[in-house]
């Protein structure tokens, strides 16, 4: 039970992360970022390509990033292990650097689209995540393709089974700092000024605001916070590869939350994440006995897609609102 609890907190954290990322773009701008998977891998391009290379320069290790990232993380763990201290310097480097790279990549990727129509811009944005997803997967001087690389653990200094709740409560914690900070952004002018854009964006420009320019900042500080969950997930799966950063898991499964608490309202957006975690990690755990006590005609791997599908199809129709109003 104690294990369930605490997958559940992890899970929860770094998906109110992206989350609140997504409802400052789509709930309150009108952004629908389809390429929301593209933020959180450029988080953990941050972890395994940008730091991990920093780190390979500093200890003069020599080869491809496969190969030296093993080196390296061997090299820093021991360190890490002596000096607590050295874990969480690299472990705010992580952070930072992955929130810069994010709010660069935002902003860069939203630039050609930011000027589209809410359909055409969508199906843009998911396109070049796709792209991007499809160029670190197959190419391996960034993070070591469909091989990936290692990554130190910035908790080395904690013996084994207290690990995961200690980084658990560091995910938890920056998920509370993301929540403030949205939500005294949401609150304040600018947030009423996305509102507006939203809305009508005609009545924006008419009283002198640039649009495009409100997208682009908007995209880009909600890219910021959500590479915040890739460097967190990479630094808790102590590596990095591509293909732990789907669509479906990043970008699907977010706008199903976002919708379930209730779009343009923060609160909402955070019960609405407990909930669906809390059933996901529950789906996880008991699919089979599920599928076999209700004789499904499929597979129990298809048991938690279809069932969240479903879910969105029902939240569209029937309390498109969500569970707490704007």
């Amino acid at each position: 039970m104690e294990q369930i609890i605490i997958n559940i907190a992890l899970w929860f954290g770094l998906y109110t992360i992206v989350n609140l990322s997504l409802n400052l773009e789509y709930g309150f701008a009108g952004i629908p970022n389809f390429g929301r998977a593209l933020a959180v891998l450029m988080g953990a391009v941050a972890v395994g390509g940008v730091v991990n290379r920093i780190l390979i320069f500093a200890y003069g290790v020599s080869g491809n990033i496969i190969e030296a990232s093993g080196e390296v993380k061997t090299i820093a763990n021991e360190i890490i292990s002596h000096n607590p201290m050295y874990g969480i310097l690299l472990l705010l480097l992580c952070l930072i650097t992955a929130s810069i790279l994010g709010s660069i990549t935002g902003a860069l990727f939203i630039l050609p689209s930011a000027k589209l129509s809410e359909d055409y811009l969508a199906i843009t944005l998911l396109a070049i995540s796709e792209v991007a997803f499809m160029v670190c997967n197959y190419n391996v001087d960034i993070i070591g393709g469909y091989y990936g690389v290692s990554i130190p653990d910035v908790l080395a200094f904690i013996p084994g089974k207290s690990r995961m709740p200690v980084f658990t409560l560091i995910t938890l914690i920056v998920a509370f700092l993301s929540f403030i900070f949205v939500e005294k952004l949401t609150n304040s002018p600018y947030g009423r000024l996305l509102r507006a854009m939203r809305e009508n964006e005609d009545v924006v420009e008419a009283y002198g605001k640039n649009v495009m320019t409100l997208r682009i900042k908007t995209a880009s500080i909600g890219a910021a916070i959500a590479a915040l969950a890739g460097a967190l997930y990479s630094l808790y799966s102590v590596n990095v590869i591509a293909t732990s950063f789907s669509r479906v898991e990043w970008t699907f499964y977010p706008f199903l939350m976002v919708l379930l608490g209730g779009a343009g309202n923060n609160k909402g957006v955070v019960i609405g994440t407990l909930t669906f975690v809390t059933v996901k990690i529950l789906l996880t755990m008991y699919k089979h006995e599920i599928t076999y006590f209700l004789h499904l005609p499929f597979e129990a791997v298809w048991l938690e897609y279809i069932l969240f599908g479903l879910l969105m199809y029902l939240v569209l129709l029937y309390k498109p609102e969500g569970l707490i109003k704007e």
